[in-house]
């Protein structure tokens, strides 16, 4: 038999539909309004911003917050209209004329699934589009300090390489340590000190990456860790070829949060984390990077949820199942944080850590579903 779309089908999806956008709106203006929303205004009358800026910079906020109202949207959304089709004796009407709860819940599927792929791309692209648009809008740049050291095959320092300050990809006030083979105690002995006052990312006249650092001061230490020559050098390349790539990408995301992120480019900052042997940022970055596919998901899983705590009797209080849905969302959230701190320390694989929430989600819907009468 054929399948189609029925006027049911049209029906249920238009009503969950309905209630999901003005959860989803909800939610943004409750999550916006007490601090957001005062600091905009605020800067608008103080002249700091206009007004036009001031909606601008709201707009962008938007996309941060979307990501997680989509799957609270769901959850509420499919929770008050079968609440109310329970309430209304549709539900039993449904059954009765031979309406299992799987086709019952089919146009709550397909929509949760459409959300699914509007929060992927949201966390994918919108997000990091969004927190670009507001730093330009802003006018900030973030000005970091960062350090590299290149290492030998026997994990042994090489060359050190500080940036005291970075901004709009300029370097400023950058020491580079050459190591030599001497060890006293824990420590490599020093043959060569350099300071340069500028550095930008550039290539070798070969065509290969590397650092161009200018107005250079140089010391050549001894054995006795005494300097035995000081003088002054114009412009000197270093960390040539791809590792001057591998260390300039981790100084520019050494400024960013995850969401800044798009999830090709985070993809590639997490395999170069696990080759510069940087443990923790591994495990935290890989964690975020697997969350971006499993958190979608979540929001078939509330979906499906809110069905389930919708099913209710007729005399069954409403704020019972209301309660529960708010009760899951508070300890998602106010839970994530704890995980990715697990993952960072290495106390669970980033694996664990970024799928356990939707494993839960999944137990606790066919806990639901098993003890309720539907």
């Amino acid at each position: 038999m054929k399948k189609h779309i029925t006027i049911y089908d049209k029906y249920i999806f238009k009503q969950v539909l309905f209630a999901t956008t003005v959860a989803i709106l909800l939610f943004i203006i409750v999550w916006i309004a007490p601090e957001m929303l005062l600091k905009v205004i605020k800067g608008v009358l103080s002249g700091d911003i206009t007004p036009y800026t001031g909606m601008l910079i709201l707009v962008y906020e938007i996309p941060k917050i979307l990501g997680k109202a989509f799957p609270v949207g769901l959850l509420l959304g499919s929770l008050f209209t079968f609440d109310k089709l329970s309430k209304d004796s549709e539900l039993t009407i449904f059954r009765a004329v031979g309406m299992s709860f799987g086709r019952i819940i089919r146009p709550v599927i397909v929509l949760s699934l459409i959300i699914t792929i509007f929060c992927f791309i949201t966390y994918d692209k919108l997000i990091p589009h969004s927190c670009q648009k507001l730093l330009e809008i802003k006018e900030r740049n973030p000005v970091t300090q960062f350090i590299y050291t290149q290492k030998d095959e026997n994990n042994n320092p090489l060359e050190s390489v500080i940036v005291s300050k970075f901004m709009n990809n300029k370097m400023n006030g950058i020491i580079i340590m050459n190591f030599n083979d001497q060890i006293f105690s824990d420590l490599h002995g020093l043959e060569q000190l350099y300071i340069a006052k500028s550095g930008v990312m550039g290539k070798t006249p070969d065509g290969k990456s590397c650092w161009k650092l200018y107005d250079i001061t140089s010391y050549n230490i001894n054995s006795d860790g005494i300097f035995n020559e000081i003088r002054k050098i114009s412009h000197k390349d270093i960390l040539i070829g791809d590792v001057a790539e591998n260390a300039y990408t981790l100084m520019v995301n050494s400024t960013k949060k995850e969401r800044e992120i798009t999830n090709k480019n985070l993809k590639s900052y997490v395999k170069l984390l696990k080759k510069e042997s940087l443990d923790d940022e591994y495990r935290l970055f890989l964690n975020k990077y697997l969350q971006r596919y499993l958190h979608p998901l979540v929001c078939i899983l509330l979906a499906l949820l809110g069905c389930i705590l919708g099913f209710s009797k007729p005399r069954e209080q409403r704020l019972i199942g209301f309660t529960i849905a708010i009760g899951f969302i508070f300890v998602y959230y106010i839970t994530l944080p704890f995980f990715d701190l697990l993952a960072e320390k290495g106390v669970l694989h980033p694996i664990i850590t970024a799928s356990f929430p939707p494993l839960a989600f999944l137990a606790a819907t066919m806990m639901f579903y098993k003890s309720r009468d539907i």
